[in-house]
C-alpha cells in the first residue's frame, strides 16, 4: 500500500524532527494521531496516513503530513482500538523499522492483516499494563467504545507532566478511575456528531464519537486541565464544531482550557498554547 503525503518532506524534516525537545512535545497528525517526543523517546499514538476513502461517500478531510518511512526515530507505537483510522499496518509498519513495537488490543491483530509485522513486535495491550520507554512511562487503562471490538486508553507520565489519550472512548467508570489515579495535565478526546450512514440504499442516523455533553462529562471525570478535541474534522460528511465545547463547559469545573489543533500543530507539556508549523512549503 502506497502512502503519499500532501506536504512532501518539509514538515517531517523541519518541524517534527527539526527542533530540539525540552520536556514533552506533541504533534497532531490528524484523526486522533499524535507523534510525541521527549529528550529520550519518540512514540506515535494512533498514526493514520491513508489518502484513500474508507467508504465511497466519506472522504478524508485533513491532509497527510508525512509518510511513515520518513520518520527518523520511533521507540513505540500505541493504538487505541481496531478501527482502520486508528490501527492500520501500512501506517505504522515502517515506523517499526526503528526497532519499537506496536501495542494494541488483541482484537486489532485479529481483525487486520498483520502478516508483514514481525510477531515479536506485536504486543497485546491489556488494561493495567505499564511500559517504560526512555523517560516516558505509558500506562494502559480501560475505556468504553461501543463501536469497537476492543479498546483501551493510554496515560503517559513524564517529569514534565501527564497526558491522557482517550482514542474514541466515551464516558465510563474507567475515566473516573483514571482521574483519581493520575493528575492529568493534557487530555485528548474524540469529538463528533451523528452521522448519516448508507447501506444497501438505506440511510440511517447513528451517533458517532462523543458529542459536546459527552466530552464535558469525560473532561470532568478525568479532571482535565487542558482539553484537546480530536476527530472532529476526520470525515467530510461527519463533522462537529469544537467551539461549541466552550459553551457546553461553561458551568463545569473542567476543562480549564480548550485547545483546538489542526494537522501539524505542536503542543508542549507545561506550556499552554498551540504552536503552528514553522513555515509553508516553498518559503
Amino acid at each position: 500500500m502506497t502512502i503519499n503525503s500532501d506536504w512532501g518532506r518539509w514538515w517531517t524534516r523541519e518541524d517534527l524532527y527539526g527542533p530540539s525537545v525540552d520536556g514533552v512535545s506533541m504533534w497532531f497528525l490528524g484523526v486522533t494521531g499524535w507523534a510525541i517526543r521527549t529528550p529520550e523517546a519518540t512514540i506515535f499514538i494512533d498514526p493514520y496516513f491513508s489518502t484513500e476513502r474508507d467508504r465511497e461517500y466519506i472522504a478524508r478531510m485533513p491532509p497527510v503530513p508525512m509518510e511513515p518511512q520518513w520518520a527518523e526515530s520511533c521507540d513505540g507505537v500505541f493504538c487505541t482500538h481496531d478501527h482502520r483510522d486508528h490501527f492500520w499496518p501500512p501506517s505504522f509498519g515502517p515506523l517499526l523499522d526503528h526497532g519499537g513495537s506496536v501495542h494494541a488490543p488483541a482484537e486489532c491483530y485479529e481483525n487486520h492483516d498483520v502478516s508483514e509485522i514481525p510477531t515479536d513486535q506485536q504486543v497485546a495491550a491489556e488494561p493495567g499494563d505499564s511500559y517504560e520507554i526512555g523517560d516516558l512511562t505509558i500506562h494502559i487503562r480501560d475505556g468504553r467504545d461501543p463501536d469497537a471490538d476492543g479498546s483501551v486508553t493510554y496515560v503517559l507520565e513524564h517529569e514534565a507532566g501527564t497526558i491522557f489519550h482517550g482514542g474514541d472512548n466515551r464516558p465510563c467508570d474507567a475515566f473516573y478511575d483514571v482521574g483519581e489515579e493520575f493528575d492529568i495535565d493534557v487530555g485528548m478526546l474524540s469529538y463528533g456528531t451523528t452521522g448519516r450512514l448508507s447501506a444497501d440504499s438505506d440511510a440511517t442516523g447513528r451517533k458517532l464519537y462523543n458529542d459536546a455533553t459527552d466530552v464535558v462529562e469525560a473532561a470532568n471525570a478525568l479532571e482535565l486541565d487542558r482539553l484537546v478535541p480530536t476527530h472532529w474534522r476526520r470525515w467530510r460528511s461527519i463533522q462537529a464544531d469544537p467551539h461549541a465545547l466552550s459553551t457546553a463547559a461553561t458551568t463545569f469545573e473542567y476543562p480549564r482550557v480548550i485547545e483546538t489543533v489542526e494537522v501539524g500543530d505542536r503542543l508542549r507539556l507545561g506550556q499552554p498554547g498551540v504552536v503552528p508549523p514553522t513555515r509553508l512549503e516553498g518559503e
